[in-house]
């Protein structure tokens, strides 16, 4: 149990971390498309001419607002469960249950990672640039860069390497409540996010 512990804690720590920095940057997104969305519409109907960029650095956002917050929802169970079988079942029945979709979904996490990886972000696609999205370094006299493809799919592989990682935690605080040493885990739910129950 103690082996068990000696892992978790630093895992806990690290992901504390690292989703409290996603939650930001994926607001700080959120903020980013929003403002693109209502320029967009205000330039097409005010203006009848809307910039071409601002639906795809809308899109961007999307995607690393979803990569960033998917694993936070999941770590405090924001994400719809059937739990209709794990309620029927016998306590311990029911936890083993859970270690065993854990295992599942851990498998299909290594699948996402690799695919996202190896499929997305290191391909021939990844290595395309964005048709319309620019860094805009010639209002400082620079040349502008066009955005990599690959910037947008890296959200695909940051949101499955999290989701990996907080799949891992939830495995070990199940193994430890099937163990009997539950009580010693600190809850993972802050209370502020809405639940499907």
């Amino acid at each position: 149990m103690a082996v068990l512990f000696a892992v978790l804690w630093p895992l806990e720590r690290t992901l504390d971390v690292l989703l409290a920095l996603g939650r930001w940057l994926a607001m700080a997104a959120l903020a980013v498309m929003v403002a693109l969305i209502l320029g967009q519409v205000f330039f097409r109907y005010i203006l009848n001419d809307a910039p071409s960029w601002t639906e795809e650095g809308a899109r961007f956002g999307m995607l690393w607002l979803t990569g960033l917050m998917a694993p936070l929802a999941y770590r405090q169970g924001g994400f719809v469960a059937i739990d209709m079988l794990g309620q029927a079942l016998a306590p311990r029945l029911s936890q083993l249950l859970g270690l065993l979709l854990l295992g599942i979904a851990l498998w299909v996490l290594i699948i996402c990672v690799d695919r996202g990886l190896n499929n997305h972000v290191f391909s021939l696609a990844g290595r395309g640039d964005s048709p319309s999205l620019r860094v805009p370094l010639g209002i400082f006299g620079g040349e502008n860069i066009r955005f990599l493809n690959s910037w947008a799919y890296a959200s695909l592989a940051t949101g499955f390497v999290l989701l990996l990682l907080v799949n891992v935690e939830l495995m070990l605080r199940q193994i430890i409540i099937i163990l009997g040493g539950g009580g010693r885990l600190k809850p993972l739910g802050s209370g502020d996010l809405t639940r499907a129950d």
